[in-house]
């Protein structure tokens, strides 16, 4: 009985002992408008070495819409986008009679749900901290990290990763072992310019340096355990201004739709006095399609996670690259996303260090279960529902 007793002991303390046997940092970095397949287009060599040292996947399955604000927040969130309530970056709520805009939750956290990669340290003694991060400012569940910036475009990148090895040479007390920093300057080249444009290129250059230079600051913090893990939100796609879908002359009228444009998309909300038939303008829709773009029915959008909830718009149409959509007249910009996933829209990741293993390349994976992997690795417990169980990454951990 002793020795069954004594066994006893050993399997309970094995089932208490935290994955990884040294306490980990986590430093996520979302380069927005990435696409998985920069590095070798625009000769991204600081990335490729950083990616050999770690680990690198095929490419990040983006949620749907392939958007930036739903996507940042499926990724820190573990949600889907119909759980966390941040649908696309501009929305309406017909039960709150508002519409929603990127940042929004700044000053109204209701819009949001879940709980954030940050958050969740927090609850259990960790620190967070975050640079720009879509909605971090905002206090999901009452509480925002205990380092945050509220949004400026004033903010340049080099200061961003200043801060951050500055939170990171912290006393320990005060040090944060999870951070999470948001860099916009690919994907605002790619809108501009398009995915293949010199001006994209410059810009991957200017980001492989500055993480370059991050990646070999934080090698010299040597007993921090930092694991660093670079990820896209969604691709881009090269836009054909000559193609563009001019939404005036669809014959919508305001006096039936509030219609938000998300420029691949169209999401059309019927207002509460008019009396127009939802199928009738269906068949309107469809009938002045012509090729150019879809009116997504149900099934369609149920594949994709959609609820049809209060947020959802009682039409949907949608097109493909190298369309867009416009009010009126040409696009102004050369490369977009938002569209239905295609290779094109795949996102980067990357992560490096102690808790992932080294020179390893993966299958592509749902950007769902980078949150589930990172709780993991810094031993956290994830304590409400999420909808990625992280089983895509398990063969990326070092243990």
């Amino acid at each position: 009985m002793k020795k069954i007793a004594v066994l006893l002991l050993v399997v309970l303390s094995a089932l208490s002992t935290p994955v990884f046997a040294k306490e980990q940092t986590v430093v996520l970095i979302s380069l927005d408008g990435f696409r998985w397949d920069y590095i070798e287009k625009h000769q991204a060599k600081n990335l490729a070495k950083i990616a050999k040292a770690g680990v690198r996947a095929e490419r990040m399955i983006p949620v749907y819409p392939t958007k930036t604000f739903p996507n940042h927040i499926s990724i820190i969130t573990g949600l889907q986008p119909a759980n966390h309530g941040i649908i696309d970056n501009k929305f309406c709520d017909r039960n709150r009679k508002e519409c929603y805009s990127m940042g929004k939750g700044r000053n109204d956290s209701t819009w949001l749900n879940g709980t954030p990669l940050w958050n969740l340290a927090e609850m259990q003694g960790v620190k967070a901290a975050t640079y720009f991060w879509p909605e971090s400012d905002a206090r999901f569940n009452g509480r925002t990290p205990s380092y945050f910036y509220h949004y400026s475009q004033h903010s340049d990148y080099q200061r961003r990763v200043d801060q951050i090895v500055d939170w990171l040479s912290l006393p320990k007390s005060q040090r944060p072992r999870f951070i999470a920093a948001y860099f916009s300057l690919v994907d605002s080249m790619g809108h501009d310019f398009g995915p293949n444009a010199q001006q994209t290129f410059d810009a991957v250059q200017k980001m492989d340096a500055l993480i370059a230079q991050l990646d070999a600051r934080l090698a010299e913090l040597k007993d921090l355990n930092i694991n660093l893990v670079l990820v896209s939100d969604h691709g881009m796609s090269q836009v054909d201004p000559k193609q563009t879908i001019e939404i005036n002359s669809l014959g919508l009228s305001e006096d039936d739709f509030v219609i938000k444009n998300s420029y691949t998309r169209v999401q059309l909300y019927k207002k509460p006095e008019s009396q127009i038939a939802i199928l009738e303008a269906k068949k309107h829709l469809a009938e002045q399609a012509k090729g150019r773009y879809s009116v997504l029915d149900k099934n369609t959008l149920a594949s994709r996670g959609i609820k049809f909830g209060a947020r959802d718009a009682d039409i949907i149409i949608e097109t493909t690259a190298p369309k867009t959509f416009s009010f009126e007249g040409e696009s102004d910009y050369l490369g977009t996303h938002g569209y239905a996933y295609t290779q094109e829209m795949g996102a980067l990741f990357i992560a490096k260090g102690p808790a992932f293993k080294q020179n390893t390349s993966i299958d592509e994976f749902p950007n769902l279960d980078v949150y589930p992997t990172i709780a993991k690795v810094l031993g956290l417990k994830i304590l409400s529902p999420v909808d990625g169980d992280g089983k895509s990454l398990e063969s990326a951990l070092a243990q």
